[in-house]
């Protein structure tokens, strides 16, 4: 929808602003410092800069209508844009915690200075802004690279307070917690990368739906009143949206006409279950035997000889 495509731009843009000051501000400050863990933090923020200008370029194609070149629809561009999200935190991350430890080793050499508790204080308030304003906007728009650049904010957070107890170390005499910090901040990052990345890799591999969502559909299709029976039943992501394939067994003497009527039903009444985008229904005749058959063959494949 048109009222989705802009609140879904807006927070995009929101996310990238939002990054491009948090890095200019933590990383002059950790370079004039040599804080590794607010230059740590720093380096988060350009990867969540070119996450979130992935996300606003790539993942707005979810809005377009199909098209010659994508006849199903672009709903794969946003889990996609969504993995290379995860994919870029997990890297990041990995570089991170090498050089957290390398620190530890040849020893920290940063300096304490009251203007990086200043610097601090803006990052938090600067991405909490951000990860309300996301969440509030994806609660219409329930989008996933929304919601990964949300937790990604989040995630934010803690590894400015990571940066904090860093901080907090050098002021008291103990510059050894600066790179300890940027450990555990690399850690998190990685974490919250991996989590992301599994999300999306099931909606771009066709995987199922949870079972609650598969049960909803189905129970859907079985409670209209001409519905004698179902089998095929297939749910499955087809990008952060599902896909329906079913037979459903009706009487045999229903006419063409009040058999299409009653296919179309059926497809309004899946169609209205959040997140079901796509649905086929084949109308078989109660009683043929079809699917007992199938269900003969599928239960004598798989039994060992």
């Amino acid at each position: 929808m048109p009222g989705d495509r802009a609140a879904f731009l807006k927070a995009s843009w929101v996310n990238v602003v939002s990054n491009v000051l948090k890095i200019v501000v933590e990383g002059v400050l950790g370079v004039l410092s040599g804080s590794l863990a607010l230059m740590a933090d720093a380096a988060h923020s350009v990867a969540d800069l070119l996450a979130s200008a992935v996300v606003l370029v790539w993942g707005r194609f979810v809005y377009d209508d199909p098209d010659a070149s994508h006849p199903h629809g672009h709903e794969r561009f946003e889990p996609l844009s969504a993995l290379f999200v995860g994919g870029v935190l997990v890297l990041l991350g990995l570089k991170l915690l090498y050089d957290s430890g390398n620190a530890l080793l040849t020893g920290p050499s940063a300096e304490y200075s009251t203007i990086l508790v200043v610097g601090l204080l803006f990052a938090l308030v600067d991405r909490y802004a951000c990860y309300w304003y996301t969440c509030l906007v994806n609660r219409d728009v329930e989008s996933p690279s929304l919601r990964a650049l949300a937790a990604d904010s989040k995630n934010d957070i803690y590894t400015t307070l990571a940066a904090f107890a860093g901080v907090a170390g050098m002021a008291l005499g103990y510059p050894i917690f600066d790179p300890l910090a940027g450990g555990l901040v690399s850690l998190l990052v990685i974490y919250q990368g991996v989590d992301i990345s599994r999300e999306n890799i099931r909606y771009l591999s066709d995987g199922a739906p949870p079972a609650e969502d598969r049960e909803r559909i189905e129970e859907a299709i079985r409670s209209h009143p001409e519905v004698r029976g179902v089998h095929d039943f297939v749910a499955y992501y087809s990008g952060h949206v599902i896909e329906v394939e079913f037979h459903a067994e009706i009487d045999g003497d229903h006419s063409l006409a009040a058999a299409h009527d009653i296919e179309t039903e059926l497809r309004d009444r899946v169609r209205e279950i959040e997140p079901v985008s796509d649905v086929h229904v084949h109308l078989d005749p109660a009683g043929l035997g079809e699917w007992k058959d199938a269900s003969e063959r599928s239960s004598a494949s798989t039994t060992p000889p």
